[in-house]
Protein backbone atom coordinates (compact mmCIF):
# COMPACT_ATOMS: atom_id res chain seq x y z
CA UNK A 1 0.00 0.00 0.00
CA UNK A 2 1.38 3.25 -0.72
CA UNK A 3 1.04 6.16 1.73
CA UNK A 4 0.27 9.98 0.18
CA UNK A 5 -1.10 12.88 1.78
CA UNK A 6 -4.48 11.76 0.40
CA UNK A 7 -4.52 9.32 3.11
CA UNK A 8 -6.85 6.66 2.53
CA UNK A 9 -9.14 5.10 5.20
CA UNK A 10 -6.88 1.93 6.52
CA UNK A 11 -4.15 4.50 6.87
CA UNK A 12 -6.40 6.75 9.20
CA UNK A 13 -7.39 3.88 10.89
CA UNK A 14 -3.67 3.24 11.92
CA UNK A 15 -3.48 6.50 12.79
CA UNK A 16 -5.92 7.21 14.70
CA UNK A 17 -5.19 3.84 16.86
CA UNK A 18 -1.48 5.17 17.01
CA UNK A 19 -3.16 8.54 18.64
CA UNK A 20 -4.97 6.76 21.02
CA UNK A 21 -2.36 4.46 21.86
CA UNK A 22 -0.26 7.50 22.93
CA UNK A 23 -3.15 9.18 24.78
CA UNK A 24 -3.35 6.05 26.51
CA UNK A 25 -0.15 5.99 27.61
CA UNK A 26 0.35 9.69 28.57
CA UNK A 27 -2.16 9.35 30.62
CA UNK A 28 -1.13 6.16 32.18
CA UNK A 29 2.83 7.89 32.93
CA UNK A 30 0.62 11.11 33.83
CA UNK A 31 -1.09 8.72 36.88
CA UNK A 32 -2.23 10.15 40.29
CA UNK A 33 -0.07 7.52 41.78
CA UNK A 34 2.84 7.97 39.34
CA UNK A 35 3.04 11.78 39.71
CA UNK A 36 2.87 11.10 43.77
CA UNK A 37 5.69 9.27 43.70
CA UNK A 38 7.50 11.42 41.67
CA UNK A 39 6.72 14.05 44.45
CA UNK A 40 4.57 16.35 41.52
CA UNK A 41 2.57 16.89 44.41
CA UNK A 42 0.65 20.05 42.66
CA UNK A 43 -0.19 18.04 39.47
CA UNK A 44 -1.41 15.30 41.71
CA UNK A 45 -3.86 17.61 43.62
CA UNK A 46 -5.12 19.61 40.29
CA UNK A 47 -5.43 15.98 38.94
CA UNK A 48 -7.53 14.30 41.47
CA UNK A 49 -9.79 17.53 42.20
CA UNK A 50 -10.81 17.15 38.66
CA UNK A 51 -11.33 12.98 39.01
CA UNK A 52 -14.02 13.89 41.85
CA UNK A 53 -15.73 16.53 40.51
CA UNK A 54 -16.56 14.20 37.22
CA UNK A 55 -16.24 11.05 39.18
CA UNK A 56 -15.51 10.46 42.59
CA UNK A 57 -14.34 7.25 44.05
CA UNK A 58 -12.67 5.76 46.86
CA UNK A 59 -9.28 5.62 45.48
CA UNK A 60 -9.48 8.69 44.40
CA UNK A 61 -10.02 10.19 47.68
CA UNK A 62 -7.34 7.71 49.24
CA UNK A 63 -4.93 9.15 46.78
CA UNK A 64 -5.98 13.28 47.72
CA UNK A 65 -5.28 12.17 51.02
CA UNK A 66 -2.20 11.17 50.56
CA UNK A 67 -1.35 14.20 48.38
CA UNK A 68 -1.85 15.94 51.26
CA UNK A 69 0.37 13.57 53.89
CA UNK A 70 2.80 14.44 51.76
CA UNK A 71 2.41 18.51 52.01
CA UNK A 72 2.19 17.61 55.80
CA UNK A 73 -1.38 18.73 55.35
CA UNK A 74 -2.89 16.39 58.05
CA UNK A 75 -6.24 18.85 58.74
CA UNK A 76 -6.63 19.03 55.13
CA UNK A 77 -6.06 15.07 54.38
CA UNK A 78 -8.14 13.36 56.98
CA UNK A 79 -11.55 14.63 55.50
CA UNK A 80 -10.59 13.05 51.79
CA UNK A 81 -8.78 9.32 54.46
CA UNK A 82 -12.00 9.20 55.80
CA UNK A 83 -14.21 9.64 52.70
CA UNK A 84 -12.34 6.61 50.78
CA UNK A 85 -13.23 4.56 53.86
CA UNK A 86 -17.45 5.77 53.87
CA UNK A 87 -17.00 5.06 50.44
CA UNK A 88 -15.06 1.50 50.70
CA UNK A 89 -15.15 0.59 54.20
CA UNK A 90 -13.61 -2.92 53.79
CA UNK A 91 -10.17 -1.75 52.28
CA UNK A 92 -7.52 -2.59 54.57
CA UNK A 93 -4.90 -0.16 52.52
CA UNK A 94 -7.66 3.20 53.27
CA UNK A 95 -7.55 1.82 57.02
CA UNK A 96 -4.07 2.53 57.23
CA UNK A 97 -3.76 5.53 55.57
CA UNK A 98 -6.20 6.55 57.90
CA UNK A 99 -4.11 5.47 61.10
CA UNK A 100 -1.11 7.47 59.54
CA UNK A 101 -2.71 10.21 58.98
CA UNK A 102 -4.70 10.74 62.26
CA UNK A 103 -1.02 9.33 63.82
CA UNK A 104 1.21 12.45 62.53
CA UNK A 105 -1.39 14.70 63.52
CA UNK A 106 -1.53 13.38 67.10
CA UNK A 107 2.42 13.64 67.08
CA UNK A 108 1.66 17.37 66.52
CA UNK A 109 -1.56 17.96 68.93
CA UNK A 110 -1.82 18.39 72.86
CA UNK A 111 -2.56 16.23 75.24
CA UNK A 112 -5.44 15.51 75.51
CA UNK A 113 -6.40 15.49 71.44
CA UNK A 114 -3.47 12.92 70.84
CA UNK A 115 -4.90 10.41 73.31
CA UNK A 116 -7.90 10.70 71.15
CA UNK A 117 -6.50 10.59 68.07
CA UNK A 118 -4.04 7.75 69.56
CA UNK A 119 -7.19 5.50 69.86
CA UNK A 120 -8.06 6.04 66.28
CA UNK A 121 -4.85 5.63 64.95
CA UNK A 122 -4.91 2.20 66.27
CA UNK A 123 -8.60 1.45 65.70
CA UNK A 124 -7.51 2.03 62.03
CA UNK A 125 -4.29 -0.13 62.33
CA UNK A 126 -5.84 -2.62 64.01
CA UNK A 127 -8.96 -2.79 61.35
CA UNK A 128 -6.23 -2.69 58.22
CA UNK A 129 -4.51 -5.83 60.00
CA UNK A 130 -7.89 -7.67 60.20
CA UNK A 131 -8.83 -6.87 56.55
CA UNK A 132 -5.58 -7.74 55.14
CA UNK A 133 -3.65 -10.16 57.40
CA UNK A 134 -0.96 -10.56 54.79
CA UNK A 135 -0.18 -6.78 55.13
CA UNK A 136 3.25 -6.71 57.01
CA UNK A 137 3.67 -2.90 56.08
CA UNK A 138 -0.01 -2.61 58.17
CA UNK A 139 1.28 -5.42 60.78
CA UNK A 140 4.48 -3.29 61.31
CA UNK A 141 2.88 -0.32 61.71
CA UNK A 142 0.67 -1.96 63.97
CA UNK A 143 3.60 -3.08 65.62
CA UNK A 144 5.21 0.39 66.23
CA UNK A 145 2.42 1.72 67.90
CA UNK A 146 1.97 -0.79 70.05
CA UNK A 147 5.55 0.19 71.11
CA UNK A 148 5.11 3.62 71.25
CA UNK A 149 2.08 4.28 72.99
CA UNK A 150 0.94 4.22 76.01
CA UNK A 151 -0.88 0.72 77.85
CA UNK A 152 -3.71 3.97 78.56
CA UNK A 153 -4.52 3.80 74.44
CA UNK A 154 -3.50 0.80 74.07
CA UNK A 155 0.02 0.09 73.76
CA UNK A 156 2.30 -2.45 74.92
CA UNK A 157 5.28 -4.26 74.15
CA UNK A 158 4.26 -7.60 74.50
CA UNK A 159 1.68 -6.67 71.51
CA UNK A 160 4.86 -5.00 69.86
CA UNK A 161 6.39 -8.65 70.00
CA UNK A 162 3.29 -10.87 68.83
CA UNK A 163 2.99 -8.16 65.79
CA UNK A 164 7.15 -9.28 65.21
CA UNK A 165 5.97 -13.30 64.80
CA UNK A 166 3.75 -12.40 62.50
CA UNK A 167 5.92 -10.35 60.15
CA UNK A 168 7.93 -12.92 60.22
CA UNK A 169 6.52 -15.12 57.71
CA UNK A 170 6.04 -11.92 55.39
CA UNK A 171 8.67 -9.88 55.58
CA UNK A 172 11.91 -11.34 58.25
CA UNK A 173 13.83 -8.54 57.91
CA UNK A 174 10.97 -6.11 59.13
CA UNK A 175 10.51 -8.64 62.14
CA UNK A 176 13.59 -8.37 62.93
CA UNK A 177 13.48 -4.18 62.76
CA UNK A 178 10.45 -4.69 65.28
CA UNK A 179 12.31 -6.82 67.73
CA UNK A 180 15.10 -4.47 67.32
CA UNK A 181 13.29 -1.64 68.31
CA UNK A 182 11.81 -3.41 71.49
CA UNK A 183 15.19 -4.09 72.33
CA UNK A 184 16.03 -0.56 72.53
CA UNK A 185 12.89 -0.08 74.79
CA UNK A 186 14.01 -2.42 76.85
CA UNK A 187 17.84 -0.51 76.84
CA UNK A 188 19.46 -3.75 75.63
CA UNK A 189 21.38 -2.41 73.22
CA UNK A 190 23.45 -5.54 72.62
CA UNK A 191 20.52 -7.24 71.24
CA UNK A 192 18.89 -4.61 69.54
CA UNK A 193 22.30 -4.40 67.46
CA UNK A 194 21.98 -8.15 67.00
CA UNK A 195 18.80 -7.78 65.88
CA UNK A 196 19.61 -4.86 63.11
CA UNK A 197 22.26 -7.04 62.06
CA UNK A 198 20.63 -10.18 61.53
CA UNK A 199 17.31 -7.87 59.43
CA UNK A 200 20.61 -6.89 56.94
CA UNK A 201 21.22 -10.63 56.43
CA UNK A 202 17.63 -11.16 56.27
CA UNK A 203 17.64 -8.54 53.55
CA UNK A 204 20.51 -9.53 51.70
CA UNK A 205 22.53 -6.23 52.47
CA UNK A 206 19.40 -3.77 51.31
CA UNK A 207 19.35 0.02 52.14
CA UNK A 208 16.32 -0.33 54.53
CA UNK A 209 18.50 -2.50 56.72
CA UNK A 210 21.13 -0.45 57.03
CA UNK A 211 19.60 2.81 57.43
CA UNK A 212 17.89 0.87 61.02
CA UNK A 213 21.32 0.24 61.72
CA UNK A 214 22.72 3.39 61.19
CA UNK A 215 19.69 4.75 63.33
CA UNK A 216 20.24 2.86 66.07
CA UNK A 217 23.95 4.16 66.35
CA UNK A 218 22.77 7.57 66.10
CA UNK A 219 19.99 6.75 69.09
CA UNK A 220 22.99 5.30 71.06
CA UNK A 221 25.64 8.42 70.03
CA UNK A 222 27.96 5.99 68.15
CA UNK A 223 28.30 8.30 65.48
CA UNK A 224 31.68 6.83 63.99
CA UNK A 225 29.84 3.30 63.47
CA UNK A 226 26.67 5.47 62.24
CA UNK A 227 28.93 6.67 59.64
CA UNK A 228 30.13 3.33 58.33
CA UNK A 229 26.61 2.06 58.78
CA UNK A 230 25.49 5.20 55.57
CA UNK A 231 28.62 4.71 53.79
CA UNK A 232 27.57 0.78 53.15
CA UNK A 233 24.10 1.94 52.38
CA UNK A 234 25.50 4.20 49.39
CA UNK A 235 26.34 1.54 47.73
CA UNK A 236 23.81 -1.06 48.90
CA UNK A 237 21.14 -3.12 46.57
CA UNK A 238 17.76 -0.33 47.01
CA UNK A 239 15.00 -2.30 48.08
CA UNK A 240 14.06 1.15 49.97
CA UNK A 241 14.92 3.93 47.77
CA UNK A 242 13.58 6.42 50.59
CA UNK A 243 16.77 4.67 52.74
CA UNK A 244 18.47 7.40 51.04
CA UNK A 245 16.79 10.63 51.81
CA UNK A 246 16.63 9.26 55.47
CA UNK A 247 20.18 8.81 55.44
CA UNK A 248 20.78 11.93 54.00
CA UNK A 249 18.52 13.50 57.12
CA UNK A 250 20.34 11.97 59.80
CA UNK A 251 23.56 13.18 58.01
CA UNK A 252 22.17 16.82 58.38
CA UNK A 253 20.83 16.80 61.62
CA UNK A 254 24.19 15.67 63.54
CA UNK A 255 26.23 17.72 61.46
CA UNK A 256 28.37 15.20 59.98
CA UNK A 257 30.08 14.53 56.35
CA UNK A 258 27.73 16.26 54.25
CA UNK A 259 29.32 15.09 50.83
CA UNK A 260 27.91 11.94 51.34
CA UNK A 261 24.81 13.55 52.01
CA UNK A 262 24.70 14.95 48.79
CA UNK A 263 25.66 11.87 47.45
CA UNK A 264 23.05 10.01 48.84
CA UNK A 265 20.42 12.52 47.71
CA UNK A 266 22.20 12.39 44.12
CA UNK A 267 21.43 8.69 44.06
CA UNK A 268 18.17 9.31 44.86
CA UNK A 269 17.15 11.39 42.11
CA UNK A 270 18.86 9.10 39.93
CA UNK A 271 16.38 6.02 40.86
CA UNK A 272 12.91 4.82 41.01
CA UNK A 273 11.52 7.72 42.91
CA UNK A 274 9.06 6.69 45.35
CA UNK A 275 5.76 8.09 47.55
CA UNK A 276 7.26 7.77 50.70
CA UNK A 277 10.43 10.09 50.05
CA UNK A 278 8.92 12.64 48.41
CA UNK A 279 10.99 14.59 45.52
CA UNK A 280 10.44 18.02 46.50
CA UNK A 281 11.44 17.06 50.33
CA UNK A 282 14.89 15.63 48.73
CA UNK A 283 15.31 18.65 47.50
CA UNK A 284 14.56 21.15 49.89
CA UNK A 285 16.63 18.57 52.25
CA UNK A 286 19.50 19.16 49.86
CA UNK A 287 19.09 22.58 49.91
CA UNK A 288 19.78 22.71 53.68
CA UNK A 289 22.59 21.10 53.12
CA UNK A 290 23.65 23.10 50.79
CA UNK A 291 22.83 26.04 53.36
CA UNK A 292 25.56 24.10 55.68
CA UNK A 293 28.11 23.83 53.04
CA UNK A 294 27.94 27.69 52.79
CA UNK A 295 26.62 27.53 49.14
CA UNK A 296 23.84 29.56 49.21
CA UNK A 297 22.77 30.08 45.31
CA UNK A 298 23.03 26.52 45.26
CA UNK A 299 20.55 26.31 48.21
CA UNK A 300 18.63 28.68 46.71
CA UNK A 301 18.24 26.60 43.36
CA UNK A 302 17.23 23.35 45.07
CA UNK A 303 14.60 25.08 47.46
CA UNK A 304 13.27 26.53 43.85
CA UNK A 305 12.82 23.21 42.77
CA UNK A 306 11.31 22.20 45.20
CA UNK A 307 8.66 24.63 45.05
CA UNK A 308 8.14 24.08 41.25
CA UNK A 309 6.67 20.47 42.33
CA UNK A 310 5.13 21.92 46.16
CA UNK A 311 4.31 25.31 45.77
CA UNK A 312 2.83 25.60 49.31
CA UNK A 313 5.82 23.66 50.96
CA UNK A 314 6.81 25.88 53.71
CA UNK A 315 10.31 24.68 54.52
CA UNK A 316 10.92 25.21 50.89
CA UNK A 317 9.78 28.72 51.18
CA UNK A 318 11.34 29.59 54.18
CA UNK A 319 14.42 27.87 52.77
CA UNK A 320 14.21 29.91 49.58
CA UNK A 321 14.22 33.26 52.14
CA UNK A 322 17.01 32.53 54.16
CA UNK A 323 19.25 31.57 50.80
CA UNK A 324 18.10 34.91 48.92
CA UNK A 325 18.24 37.07 51.88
Amino acid sequence: MKWTNDIGYPARVFFAALLLLSFSLANAAESPENLLAGGRVDEALQTLQQQIHASPSAETYNLLCRAHFELNAWDAGIPACEKAIALEPNNGLYHLWLGRIYGEKADRAGFLSAAGLAKKVRNEFERAVELSPNSWEARTDLAEFYLEAPGVVGGGKDKARAQAALIAPLNPAMSHWVRGRIAEKNKNNDDAEQQYRIAIEASHGGARAWLNLAGFYHHVNRLREMDQALHTLESSPLDHPAALVDGASILLRTNRDYALAVRLLRRYFASSTVEDAPVFKAHCLLGEVFEKQGDRAAAAEEYRTALALAHTYRPAQDGLKRATR
